[in-house]
């Protein structure tokens, strides 16, 4: 089986892509980053995940971006956007990480490179997200193409490729695909401002999900807050 390096946030998009990963015939190398991220219960969901699904390894990187600032993500001092979807609209969000799916891919594309694989799976979507600049395909094309001139591999002619596979999907068409593959959404947590194990319900995430499942005829497995 080829190795891929599969990015594993804990959130439900990040599950279905380990899913799909190993459907498709790859022996994932699951990553994840502890980047100082307010909503850290995605960690443990991270390795429930890749326990749950099985993995030839899982490499849990330290990336602090608190000092670099400006997300409501690393940032406890900005506040979290509630019942204020930001869905496909033309202003970022203040949950938006700067750079962060650049340092990410950058990332699992030097460990992929040792580790000879030449598959990179990440779970981007640009149907239901809050409109960050690093889930369109503009840059998905643009860093496969980074990482093919930038690495020893690529220019010795052994390419990369990054895999997107819920790039044009909805939030309900991962979920149903997800569910094909075996996917127990209940491992995994979306939440941007969680209490504990308990989900917000109002975040972007959330309101996302939620509808998802609702559209689905389902109940999302996770835990929300009371009255949500």
């Amino acid at each position: 089986m080829k190795r891929a390096v599969v990015l594993v946030s804990g959130g439900l998009d990040s599950a279905t892509v380990l899913a799909i990963a190993e459907a498709e015939g790859f022996s994932p190398c699951a990553l994840s980053f502890d980047y100082g991220q307010r909503h850290r219960a995605e960690l443990v969901a991270a390795k429930e995940v890749v326990d749950a699904r099985g993995a030839e390894r899982h490499l849990v990187l330290p990336l602090d971006l608190r000092p670099i600032g400006g997300s409501a993500l690393t940032d406890a001092a900005i506040d979290v956007p509630k019942d204020a979807l930001a869905e496909g609209g033309s202003d970022i969000p203040v949950t938006y990480v700067p750079a962060r799916n650049t340092l990410f891919l950058s990332i699992a594309l030097g460990w992929a490179e040792t580790l000879g694989a030449h598959d990179i799976f990440i779970g981007v979507n640009a149907l239901d997200y809050s409109g960050y600049p690093d889930c369109r395909p503009a840059f998905i094309e643009a860093f496969e193409k980074l990482a093919n001139v930038a690495t020893k591999e690529g220019v010795e002619g052994r390419p990369f490729r990054i895999h997107a596979p819920l790039l044009h999907l909805t939030k309900t068409e991962i979920i149903r695909r997800g569910l094909e593959l075996g996917v127990d959404y209940g491992l995994t947590r979306s939440c941007y401002d969680p209490q504990g194990d308990t989900a917000c319900g109002h975040c972007d995430s959330c309101i996302l999900r939620r509808r998802a499942f609702a559209e689905l005829g389902m109940n999302d497995p996770i835990a929300y807050a009371e009255g949500v």
